[in-house]
C-alpha cells in the first residue's frame, strides 16, 4: 500500500514537473517575443526595390533541392522538415521560377501577395542580450552581384537592460554604431535597405562610398513593426539545413566561379560566416564602427549633383552680373560671344575655329572609353570570346569593374564619378566668360585655362596607373604554384600606362591569359581636345587684335558711373 502511494506521488511529481517545464518554455518564448517586438526595426526601401522580406515557404515551394555535381534534383518543392535533414554545405535550393541571369524570380514574386515576414532570434550572454532580426529576400539583384535567395540581418545589443549598440549586415561584412548614432523612433531603430542588394545602412544617404555603389533612399516602401509578421527563429525546423538558399552551380567548377562572383545562394542564419553571425558576439566585434565625419561625407556625395547645380547657378548669376557691370557702358559687341568672331582665314578666326572643334571633340570623348584594361583567356573551361573589358573608365558611367566569367562579363562594381557634368559645366563657363571680350589676348587666356582643365582627368588617370607599382603587392606576388606573379603584371601596366599588352602563362595549365591596357578612344579624344584648346589659346594671344571697337564713353557717363561708385 505504501509502495502504491509512493508511486502515485512520484507520477504526480513527474507530471507536475513536465507541465512546469512546458510553462517555463512558453514563458521564455513569450519573453523573447516581447523583447523582439519592443525593439522591432522600421525598414525603409528605395523606390525601385522589387523584393521585400518574405516567409521562406515561398522559396521552398518553388525550389528543388540539389547537390553540387549531381544534375538530378533530390527533392522537388521540399518542406521545411525535409531540408532540416540535409546537414552538409554541398546542397543548394534552386528556385525554378528563374535564374541569376534573368528577372524570372522577381517577376513571379511580384505577382503574389505574400505579405512581409521578419525572423527574430534572442541570445542571452550574462548581462548582455543580443536581439537579431533576420530578413529573407527571394532574389538579390545588386550592383555588385546577383544571386537567388538573400539572408540579411541587423542586431541590437542590450547591456544591463539598456540598448547600447546596433550592427547592420552589408555584403560580406557590415557596420556597427552606438545607440545614439542610429536613427530611430523610440526603441525602434531605422534600417535603410539598399536597392537589390538589401545591404542595411544607418542613413538614407549612405551606400555611395564603397565599390558596391549601393543605391539607398527613404523614398519607397516603409515597413513598421505593425506591417510585418515577427517570427521566432528557434521554432523553425529548416534552421538546421546547412546548404545554400539559392543556385550554386551544378558542377564543382561552376560553383568555384559562382562563389568568386558572389552568384551562389547564401547560407542560412545558423551558418552565415561560419556561424559567427548566429553567435552574434564574434561577428559584431569585427565590424567597422560608424563615423560621424563619414556620414557628412556621404551626405555631400549623395547630394553632389544637387549641390553642384546650385553652386553652378550661383556662379552663373555672379558671372552674368559681372559681365553686365563690365560691359554696362562699352557694350557686348555685335556678336556677344567672342568665340563667334570668325571672318576669313586670319589668325583670330583660326583660333576660334580650333576652339569650337576642340569643344566638339571633348563632348564626343564623353561617350567613349577613356581607359581600358582588357583580357582574353584561352584556358580550358574559362575561355572568353575575344577581349573582355575588366576595367573601363569613361565620362558618363565613371569607373566600371567586371570579371570575365564563363557565361560572359560579370559586373563587380562601379564608382560613379561625374566627369561629364564637370566637363559640361566647364564648357558652359567658357562660353559665359567669353561674352563681350573685345581683345583676343583675353580670350586666348580663357582657352588656355580650359584646355589645361580638359587634360587633368587623363593626367590623373595615368598618374594613378603609374602609382600602382608603388603599392606593396608582396602578399599577392606569389599565387601558389601557378607561376603567376601579380606584382610583375601590375609593374608592367605601370611602366607603360599609355598602351601595352602582356601574355601570362600558368604552370601545368594549357592556354594563357592575354592582358591589353591603355588609353581608350575617348581618352585620346579628350587629350586631343585639351591640346587643341591650348593651341587655340596661343594663337589668340599671338593674334593680339580687337574683335570689335568698344563704345566711346562720354565724360558725363564716366562721371555718373564714378559718382555711383562713390555713393555705393
Amino acid at each position: 500500500m505504501v509502495f502504491i502511494k509512493n508511486k502515485i506521488v512520484i507520477i504526480t511529481l513527474v507530471i507536475t514537473c513536465f507541465f512546469s517545464f512546458g510553462n517555463f518554455i512558453d514563458n521564455a518564448s513569450a519573453d523573447e517575443e516581447d523583447i523582439a517586438l519592443q525593439y522591432a526595426p522600421i525598414y525603409y526601401f528605395e523606390k525601385d526595390e522589387t523584393c521585400y522580406p518574405v516567409d521562406v515557404s515561398y522559396h521552398l515551394s518553388n525550389s528543388n533541392l540539389y547537390q553540387i555535381d549531381d544534375v538530378n534534383p533530390i527533392i522537388q518543392s521540399p518542406s521545411a522538415e525535409d531540408i532540416s535533414n540535409y546537414k552538409d554545405n554541398s546542397y543548394y535550393l534552386d528556385n525554378q521560377r528563374g535564374t541569376i541571369e534573368d528577372d524570372g524570380i522577381i517577376n513571379d514574386y511580384k505577382l503574389r501577395n505574400l505579405g512581409f515576414t521578419i525572423y527574430s532570434n534572442v541570445i542571452y550572454s550574462g548581462d548582455l542580450t543580443y536581439i537579431q532580426y533576420w530578413m529573407f529576400y527571394a532574389f538579390n539583384k545588386g550592383t555588385l552581384n546577383q544571386h537567388e535567395g538573400d539572408w540579411e540581418m541587423v542586431q541590437i545589443l542590450i547591456s544591463s537592460g539598456n540598448p547600447t549598440q546596433v550592427m547592420y549586415s552589408q555584403h560580406h561584412s557590415g557596420q556597427k554604431a552606438t545607440w545614439n548614432q542610429v536613427d530611430r523612433e523610440g526603441d525602434h531603430i531605422k534600417v535603410y535597405v539598399s536597392r537589390g542588394s538589401h545591404a542595411n545602412y544607418l542613413r538614407s544617404y549612405s551606400g555611395v562610398i564603397g565599390i558596391a555603389n549601393d543605391i539607398v533612399g527613404a523614398n519607397g516602401k516603409k515597413l513598421t513593426y505593425s506591417d510585418y509578421d515577427l517570427v521566432l527563429l528557434e521554432s523553425q525546423p529548416w534552421l538546421e539545413y546547412m546548404g545554400r538558399w539559392g543556385w550554386s552551380g551544378s558542377t564543382e567548377e561552376e560553383f568555384q566561379e559562382a562563389n568568386i562572383l558572389g552568384q551562389t545562394g547564401p547560407y542560412g542564419p545558423q551558418y552565415r560566416k561560419n556561424g559567427d553571425m548566429w553567435g552574434a558576439i564574434g561577428w559584431g566585434s569585427t565590424l567597422l564602427p560608424a563615423n560621424d565625419a563619414i556620414f557628412i561625407m556621404e551626405l555631400l556625395l549623395y547630394n553632389f549633383v544637387t549641390i553642384f547645380i546650385i553652386i553652378t547657378l550661383i556662379i552663373i548669376c555672379i558671372l552674368v552680373y559681372r559681365i553686365y557691370k563690365r560691359n554696362e557702358l562699352t557694350g557686348l559687341g555685335p556678336r556677344i560671344l567672342s568665340i563667334l568672331y570668325i571672318d576669313g582665314l586670319n589668325t583670330k578666326s583660326i583660333g576660334n575655329i580650333l576652339c569650337i572643334i576642340g569643344i566638339i571633340i571633348a563632348i564626343i570623348s564623353l561617350f567613349n572609353p577613356w581607359y581600358l584594361i582588357s583580357t582574353d583567356i584561352t584556358i580550358h573551361g574559362y575561355e572568353t570570346s575575344g577581349l573582355v573589358n575588366i576595367l573601363s573608365i569613361d565620362g558618363i558611367t565613371g569607373i566600371q569593374l567586371q570579371f570575365p566569367g564563363i557565361t560572359g562579363p560579370m559586373p563587380l562594381g562601379s564608382i560613379m564619378i561625374p566627369f561629364s557634368l564637370l566637363i559640361g559645366i566647364g564648357i558652359l563657363f567658357l562660353f559665359f566668360t567669353s561674352v563681350g571680350l573685345s581683345k583676343s589676348k583675353k580670350l586666348g587666356n580663357k582657352y588656355l585655362f580650359r584646355g589645361i582643365r580638359l587634360l587633368i582627368p587623363i593626367i590623373f588617370i595615368l598618374l594613378f596607373i603609374i602609382g600602382l607599382k608603388l603599392i606593396p603587392f608582396e602578399s599577392l606576388a606569389n599565387t601558389g604554384d601557378t607561376g603567376m606573379d601579380i606584382s610583375e603584371v601590375i609593374s608592367s601596366i605601370s611602366n607603360s600606362p599609355i598602351n601595352g599588352n602582356k601574355f601570362i602563362t600558368i604552370q601545368d595549365v594549357e592556354g594563357q591569359i592575354q592582358l591589353n591596357w591603355g588609353l581608350g578612344f575617348g581618352g585620346f579624344l579628350l587629350l586631343f581636345s585639351g591640346i587643341i584648346l591650348i593651341i587655340a589659346g596661343i594663337i589668340e594671344r599671338v593674334a593680339d587684335v580687337e574683335f570689335f571697337q568698344e563704345k566711346i564713353i562720354s565724360e558725363s557717363k564716366k562721371e555718373k558711373k564714378s559718382d555711383k561708385k562713390e555713393e555705393d
